[in-house]
C-alpha cells in the first residue's frame, strides 16, 4: 500500500491551501466547493499530498489547543533557522527549535496561522 494523501478538517481551507502554496511550494492538484470546500495539495515531489477541506458533518478541531506532539505535519527541510524565520514573517509561530538532536538531526516545531503544528526536519541522515 501506498499513502495517497493525509485529510485535515479546517474552517478556511482555501485559505489554508493557499499559504502552503504560496510558502512551501505545494500544487494544488485537485480543488473544488462542491459538495464541500476541499483542496489536494502535492509536495515538490508529487508523490505526497495533503488534502485541506471543510465539511459541516464534522467539528474542526482546535489545533492550537493541541500539543504539537499529538498532531504536526512534518517537512524535510535544509536550512531550519533560515526557513523558521521566512515562515514566521509570512505568520507562522514559532514553538520550539531550532534543537540540535544528538544524532545530527535538526528540529524545529512552528504552528501555521491557522495553529496546526508543523515540525521542520533536516535530518542527518534522510529517512526518504
Amino acid at each position: 500500500m501506498k499513502i495517497e494523501h493525509f485529510a485535515i478538517q479546517v474552517n478556511e481551507p482555501e485559505a489554508v491551501a493557499q499559504w502552503y502554496v504560496n510558502h512551501f511550494g505545494f500544487s494544488i492538484k485537485r480543488s473544488a466547493e462542491l459538495p464541500v470546500p476541499v483542496r489536494f495539495l502535492a509536495d515538490e515531489s508529487g508523490d505526497v499530498m495533503i488534502e485541506i477541506y471543510n465539511n459541516p458533518a464534522a467539528t474542526t478541531p482546535d489545533y492550537s489547543a493541541m500539543h504539537p506532539l499529538i498532531l504536526h505535519l512534518a517537512f524535510v527541510c535544509k536550512n531550519v533557522e533560515k526557513t523558521t524565520a521566512r515562515l514566521t514573517e509570512a505568520g507562522a509561530t514559532a514553538v520550539s527549535g531550532p534543537d540540535y538532536m544528538p544524532n545530527g538531526d535538526i528540529l524545529a516545531m512552528l504552528r501555521d496561522p491557522w495553529g496546526l503544528a508543523i515540525q521542520l526536519c533536516d535530518r542527518n541522515e534522510p529517512m526518504i
